[in-house]
This record gives C-alpha cells, structure tokens and sequence, in this order.
C-alpha cells in the first residue's frame, strides 16, 4: 500500500492518488484507490460512484471485490469510499484483509498530523509526500515526512502538484526522491500533459530501489534535536557533549522543541517549578513526536545539588532538560558557574545532550548560561491579524564551532500545524 499524504488541505491529494492509480492500469497493474478521509471523502465524488459501501464494511465481512467500484474512466481501478462519521474503522492490518493480490493500492490519506492520518500511513508500505508552490504546503510536506520517519514508513518521494518546476525548499529534503510535477491544468485527470506526468511518475516508482527510498544517514558524531528543519541546518544535529541553550518568550510554545526531543534517545527531564504529573501530562498531550522521558522536579534551597546528583546519574548518549534554568540561575554565581562546568562534562563524558530552556526574564547568571552553552537557540513567536497563522520563528546566533547560522527559519508546532504523538523513546534509567 502506498499512502498519499501532504498535511496542508487543498494540495491536491484525491486528485494525484486517481491520477497515479489511472497511471497504473495504463501500466497494466490494476489499482485500488482507497479513501481514508472520513471527514471530507472525494474519491467517490470526484468518480461519480456511490457513497457506499465504503471500506469500513470489511469489518461485517466483506470482501473488497464487493465494496470497491470501477472507475468510470478505467474498469481495472477500483474506488473505494471513506468509512461515515457514523462507522469505527481501525485501519490495522489492511494490507492483509485486502487480498489484492496483483493490485497497487492506493490511500487518500486525510489532512493534517493528527491520529486520522497516522492511522492509515503507519500501516502503509510507504508514503508518496505531495505538496505545491506554496510555502504553508512545502512546510506542511516537511512535517509529513517527519511524521513518516518517526513511525518508521519510507518516503518513497515527492510529487509537486500544480507546479512547472521543483519549488526551491524541495530540493533540500534530505532522502526525498523528487518523483516529478504534475503541472496546472482544467479538468487535469482528462488532459494529456497530467497523464504523461503520471505514467512518468509511475514509471520512476518501478525503477526505485529500497536504497533510493532510505532516510538520510547522517554523520556518526551528529545527535539530533528532534526537528527535521533545525537538525538538516545543523549537518544532521549536534556534536556530542554540546550544551544548548534555547531562550523563548513564556508564551512562544518552546516546550514542543523540549518535548520533541525527548523522542529522540533517553531523557532525564528536570522540571524547577511544574511537578512531576503536569509535566508528563503535557509531553502526552502534545501533538507531537515525544518521547517518555525520566521526569525529577527540582526546588527549593537545595535545587542545584539535587540536579547535579540526578545528572551524574545520566547514562550515555542521553539527553537532559533543564526546564526552565532560570530558578538555578538565581543561585549564588559561584556555585551556578561550578554547576555549568560539572553539567559540561558529565555531557563530554556521556556524549550526550543538554537543553537548558531560558525564559527571557535575565535572571542574574544568564550571561554565565549562554556563555558555557556551544550553540545558542532564539525562538520568537508572531502573532498576526486573525486570519493568518501564527510563526514560530527560529534563530541560531552561536553555534561552534560555527560562529552561527545566519538565517532565520520556521517552524511549525501542534495546533498550527504541526506534528502528531507518534511513538515513544525510552526513557533514561
């Protein structure tokens, strides 16, 4: 089964998945487009079939040559409708109630990142990434793929819908196979310049080898942070043993880079002021890849002592969060200064990953956090007019043994379009 997914709406996916499957009967290999969207289902609009049965009916014991329809225009492609709002439909082990045999399966995955689109594209063999010459659907394809990693689904490649030519930002996805562009037409599963984009598609799907659909291997002295965008920027992550200090507004929603990375590797995540439970509350109800971090609140006359003794315990290659490290810089500078280098070289010895999260409020040692930090990450968050999407947007001012990046880049969180909970990393011991 390949899946069909671009988490921006309006990119086009009902349209490419009928194209692809059409291209694939021209190819001789009968197809099967499945529509996973149950709130907003296309495929049998766009055919002209009945709403029913859909591919829910599997569950009362179906088969799948009585729920799919033939394709008006090519009888060996078979439409089969979304489940209603009304049907539960788990969409485990679909590829084995099928039996279809012969047949390229097709998914019309859902918009957005959330569980109705993880459903679907974790039980697929792998996912073809679609977006268009647009910025919020290349960023959206950039989250696509990430979720398709995190759940361990290879990326077959990219379709750019509606395009002339490869958008620039698509052409550094790292182990994306650029698949083609399918160019903007009236009625485009009827002119002739689409359908030779698709049989040229599918035609470089059957020559694709698993090497070609590999995920970037990145160097083996890079620890990732978590995020695709931030992490290819960085040569694939951070030297380890390096100290991060991320600064953030309260409300700039920086706890998601935290979360994200707890997904990674092994975390001891040090709370100063939330406790225990809302901590672990929040990294479970954040809508994106976490991890299941050891959690340790740390407070009161004694904080910095209890968290050197908790970070003298970290195993190797484990990530600490320090969240935030503001109530350990108001201690006594002395003992603050001394903190910073024992944290400095449990990492060195470990070959972990420290993120101390700053709140911009100065506490008095601030200056003592960003100089002992090796790369430096500023996070400031726009809010526009209502109608617009909120920006997150992301700065590295130093980073050794560069001097820093200099551009500033975007990044998406959950509920403005980022990434759903996906699996979980062990938690450090």
């Amino acid at each position: 089964m390949i899946a069909i997914a671009g988490s921006k709406g309006g990119c086009g996916k009902s349209t490419v998945t009928l194209g692809l499957a059409e291209a694939f009967a021209r190819a001789e290999t009968p197809a099967l487009a499945i529509d996973a969207d149950r709130q907003l289902p296309n495929l049998h609009v766009m055919t002209e079939r009945d709403r029913g049965p859909t591919i829910a009916d599997l569950d009362r014991g179906a088969d799948i040559t009585e729920i799919a329809q033939p394709h008006p225009r090519e009888p060996t492609v078979g439409i089969v409708p979304a489940p209603k709002s009304s049907q539960a439909f788990e969409f485990d082990s679909l590829d084995e109630r099928l039996e279809a045999d012969g047949q390229q399966v097709l998914i019309d995955c859902p918009s957005g990142a959330g569980p109705d689109v993880v459903d679907p594209l974790a039980q697929s063999a792998g996912v073809i990434v679609l977006a268009s010459n647009t910025d919020r659907t290349l960023d959206a394809a950039e989250t696509t793929i990430e979720m398709a990693r995190r759940l361990g689904v290879p990326v077959y490649g990219a379709i750019l819908n509606k395009c002339s030519e490869i958008p620039e930002p698509a052409t550094r996805w790292d182990g994306v196979p650029l698949l083609g562009c399918v160019p903007d037409r009236p009625s485009p599963l009827l002119n002739d310049d689409v359908t030779t984009a698709f049989d040229e598609i599918v035609e470089t799907l059957a020559t694709q080898t698993a090497s070609d659909r590999a995920p970037p291997e990145y160097a083996g002295d890079r620890l990732p942070i978590g995020i695709e965008e931030l992490d290819y920027r960085l040569g694939g992550g951070l030297s380890p043993g390096s100290v991060v200090a991320l600064v953030a507004e309260p409300a700039s929603q920086a706890e998601h880079i935290l979360y994200r990375a707890t997904g990674v590797r092994g975390t001891l995540y040090l709370s100063t002021q939330r406790s225990r439970e809302n901590v672990r509350r929040a990294i479970e109800s954040a809508a994106t890849g976490s991890g299941t971090p050891t959690t340790r609140r740390v407070t009161g006359d004694d904080a910095l002592e209890e968290a050197a003794s908790l970070i003298d315990k970290l195993p190797d290659a484990a990530n600490l969060i320090v969240d935030p490290i503001d109530e350990l810089e108001r201690r006594d500078r002395s003992a603050y200064v001394s903190f910073l280098d024992e944290l400095k070289d449990r990492m060195v010895e470990t070959d972990g990953l420290a993120i101390l999260y700053c709140l911009e409020d100065e506490p008095p040692n601030r200056s003592a956090t960003l100089r002992a930090a090796d790369a430096v990450f500023e996070l400031e968050t726009v809010t526009p007019a209502a109608d617009a999407d909120i920006e997150h947007l992301l700065s590295v001012p130093k980073y050794r043994p560069k001097a820093g990046l200099s551009e500033t880049f975007a990044l998406e969180f959950a509920g403005d379009g980022g990434v759903a909970p996906i699996e979980s990393a062990p938690g450090a011991e």
